[in-house]
């Protein structure tokens, strides 16, 4: 009897089941990505000297449009890097550094310096110009 019960449970997504093992399953992972998202606390970071205005013409001039979507700046649609929406909500750059203003201007001047072989390019940015582009992808909430 015990052993029909067992089965019947178990066929059911009873208790050690295949639907328990999902639902395990699916909660590890919601719970896992909840630490991944992109919510940042805080109020949207400022860059110093930047420009928003400015920053949005670079993007364009420099051709981040072509491997970048992103939103506001003409003809950005591109694919082949992550889209940069939402910015100002992200809580990291290239998946491990910290996004802050100091941070992001050193990885749009040099990406190879701060993870070597990244698909994206050195481009020769200013620093001026790097916290331009900045000030403009905090722009996006």
């Amino acid at each position: 009897m015990r052993m029909r019960m067992r089965m019947r449970m178990r066929a059911r997504g009873g208790r050690g089941g295949v639907g328990a093992s999902r639902l395990g399953l699916a909660l590890v992972l919601a719970l896992g990505l909840a630490g991944c998202g992109e919510a940042r606390g805080g109020p949207t970071p400022s860059v110093p000297g930047g420009s928003a205005t400015r920053g949005r013409v670079l993007l364009g001039a420099y051709g981040c449009v072509n491997c970048h979507m992103i939103p506001g700046v003409e003809g950005a649609n591109g694919t082949v890097g992550p889209p940069l929406i939402v910015w100002s909500r992200r809580t990291y750059i290239a998946g491990a550094l910290p996004n802050t203003p100091d941070n992001l201007i050193r990885w749009i001047q040099n990406p190879q310096a701060i993870e070597p072989g990244t698909a994206m390019p050195y481009l020769g940015v200013s620093r001026a110009q790097a916290a331009d582009m900045a000030a403009y992808l905090y722009t996006l909430e």
